[in-house]
C-alpha cells in the first residue's frame, strides 16, 4: 500500500513541474488520435497520419508514452523511410555518374536484340570500335534481358541457307499449231536469278538431267534442290543429283506454293512475256524466253531485293547525264539509264 501511495505521489509531482512543451504535445498526439478513432469503425492511418507521428517522435522525446493504436516500431519504421525520402529527394540534383546519351543506349539494346548470344565484353569491343568509351559494367546495366535461351530467328536461319538453295519447275507453252513445249528453269533462291533454261517438245529424265548439268558446271551446285513429284523427274535424274551432291527437297502433292519462288517466276514470266505472243516453234520460243531472262536478271527490279534486279544496278545520279530509254524484250518493256 506504502509503494502505491508513493507512486502516486512521485506521479503527481511530475505532472506538477512537467514542461509546457511537453503538455501541448502530448495533448496534440491524444486529440490526433481521436480523430484518427472517429473516422471508420476500423480506422486507417493515412500518409499525413505517419508524417504527423514521424515529426512528432522526432520532436519529443516522450512520445511512446502517449501512442495507443500503433506499436513504436511502427513509427520508427515511418522515421527511417521518411529519412530515405528526404535524403533521395535532397540529392536529386547531385552531379552523379555520366548520363549515356540516348543513341548509345539504343545502340546497346539494338545489338542485344540482334546477336542475342552477345555479351557485355562482345559489344563494349564493338563500341569501341564505332568511337563510343564505355566501360562493361555500364554496358552490362543497359543491355536487354532474355528469358529464354539465345536463338537466332526463322528469317535469319533461311537467309543463312538461302545462297545454297535452288528450285527447278516445268511449265507449258502452247504453240500457233497447238503444240504443247515444255520449259525447264532453274532459280537461285539469292538474288532470285535464273540460271538456266530451256525448251524441248519432249521432255525425260535424260534430258533433264543434262539440263542440271549444264545449269551447275565445275563445283557451283547448291545443296538443296526444291521441285515438285513430276515424273519426268526420273532414276536417272535422281542418280545424277545425287552425284553431284545436291540433296533433293521434295514438295507435297499438288502443293506448287511450297516451291514459290519458282512459281513466282513462272507467273512472271506468263504475265510480262508470252501472254503477249504467239509462240510459232521452240526455236521461237528459245529466242523469246532468252531475251526476256536476260531483261528479268539484268534489268528488271524485285521487291523483295531492296527494289533492285537480281544482277544489282547501280546508282545513277542525275550529274551523269540525261535519261535515255531502251527497248526490252521486242519493246514490251524498257530499260531506263543516264548516258553522257
Amino acid at each position: 500500500m506504502s509503494k502505491l501511495i508513493a507512486k502516486l505521489i512521485f506521479g503527481l509531482i511530475k505532472l506538477i513541474f512537467r514542461n509546457k512543451t511537453d503538455l501541448v504535445l502530448e495533448n496534440l498526439a491524444l486529440r490526433h488520435q481521436l480523430e484518427v478513432l472517429e473516422r471508420k469503425k476500423k480506422p486507417k492511418l493515412k500518409k499525413p497520419d505517419r508524417i504527423f507521428w514521424a515529426w512528432l517522435s522526432h520532436v519529443w522525446s516522450d512520445w511512446k508514452s502517449s501512442i495507443i493504436f500503433v506499436k513504436p516500431q511502427t513509427v520508427i519504421k515511418w522515421h527511417r523511410k521518411g529519412f530515405k525520402l528526404y535524403w533521395r529527394w535532397k540529392c536529386r540534383h547531385k552531379p552523379g555518374r555520366p548520363n549515356i546519351p540516348k543513341e548509345v543506349r539504343r545502340l546497346i539494346r539494338q545489338m542485344c536484340l540482334e546477336n542475342p548470344d552477345w555479351g557485355a565484353p562482345r559489344i563494349q569491343s564493338e563500341l569501341l570500335l564505332l568511337g563510343h568509351n564505355i566501360s562493361e559494367t555500364t554496358v552490362a546495366n543497359y543491355m536487354v534481358r532474355q528469358r529464354n535461351l539465345p536463338s537466332q530467328s526463322w528469317r535469319n536461319f533461311l537467309k543463312n541457307h538461302i545462297k545454297d538453295i535452288a528450285a527447278v519447275d516445268f511449265f507449258t507453252v502452247p504453240t500457233v499449231r497447238f503444240q504443247i513445249l515444255y520449259c525447264f528453269i532453274v532459280l537461285c533462291h539469292h538474288r532470285r536469278r535464273i540460271i538456266h533454261f530451256n525448251v524441248t517438245a519432249n521432255p525425260t529424265a535424260q534430258w533433264t538431267a543434262q539440263q542440271i548439268t549444264e545449269a551447275f558446271p565445275y563445283d557451283s551446285a547448291p545443296k538443296y534442290l526444291i521441285r515438285d513429284r513430276d515424273k519426268t523427274y526420273g532414276g536417272l535424274f535422281v542418280q545424277r543429283v545425287n552425284k553431284m551432291g545436291i540433296k533433293e527437297v521434295k514438295i507435297a502433292p499438288k502443293s506448287p506454293w511450297q516451291n514459290p519462288y519458282a512459281e513466282r517466276v513462272i507467273g512472271s514470266i506468263r504475265r510480262e512475256c508470252l501472254d503477249h505472243y504467239i509462240i510459232l516453234n521452240e526455236r521461237h520460243l528459245h529466242k523469246v524466253l532468252a531475251e526476256y531472262i536476260e531483261y528479268y536478271n539484268n534489268c528488271r527490279t524485285h521487291l523483295s531485293l531492296d527494289k533492285n534486279s537480281p544482277e544489282p544496278r547501280c546508282v545513277e545520279k542525275p550529274e551523269k547525264g540525261k535519261v535515255v530509254s531502251i527497248p526490252k524484250v521486242g519493246g514490251l518493256h524498257h530499260l531506263y539509264k543516264r548516258v553522257a
